[in-house]
């Protein structure tokens, strides 16, 4: 019996090292994404401030009563360089200045190359940037706060519809990838 204690608390030494090594692999990547100022940003949730939008999601049949909602497939987020910000973000929300002519016109889909970051470091590792885009007139400040697991929460204020929040996760922007790959 003692054989199998023994065994046990080896075994469970062994992945909890196994463990901190990948916390500190991926504390890693997340630091040097930061650092070059240059990642991809990949929606898997919308969460809408209008309770409206979300009592109508819920009344419908078969829905479930969620606040947040699942951004099925992949392509939903932005990704940031030093010369340019590309945003593809669903909108669910009140708008005030809704676009009739151009469906694409109530989400977020724009290209950013006139823009200010600031970036600042809280407590536990946590980053903070703050995105002032300058020549798209509808998005007044994007505000993403990363945390050492590579978790992202991004808040868009606008200026003619009520805010809205994403939650993903950060990685290396794919384009500049695969030029370093070439």
């Amino acid at each position: 019996m003692k054989k199998y204690i023994y065994v046990f608390l080896i075994l469970g030494f062994v992945l909890n090292f196994q463990k901190v090594t990948a916390q500190s692999n991926t504390q890693t990547q997340t630091d040097a994404l930061v650092n070059s100022d240059e990642f991809s940003f990949h929606a898997e949730r919308a969460n809408p401030t209008n309770y409206d939008v979300i009592n109508i999601a819920n009344s419908l049949p078969g829905a479930p009563a969620v606040r947040m909602f699942q951004l099925q497939g992949e392509g939903y987020g932005f990704g940031m360089k030093k010369n340019e910000l590309v945003v593809v973000l669903p909108y669910f929300g009140r708008t005030f200045n809704p676009s009739y002519g151009n469906p694409d016109g109530n989400s977020y889909r724009f290209t950013s190359k006139d823009f200010t970051v600031e970036k600042m470091q809280k407590k536990k590792g946590k980053w903070i940037y703050q995105i002032k885009p300058k020549d798209v007139n509808n998005v007044s400040d994007i505000f993403i706060e990363i945390f050492k697991n590579g978790k992202a929460l991004v808040s868009i204020k606008s200026n003619d519809r009520q805010p809205i929040s994403y939650d993903g996760y950060i990685s290396a922007n794919e384009i500049s990838a695969k030029k370093e790959k070439l």
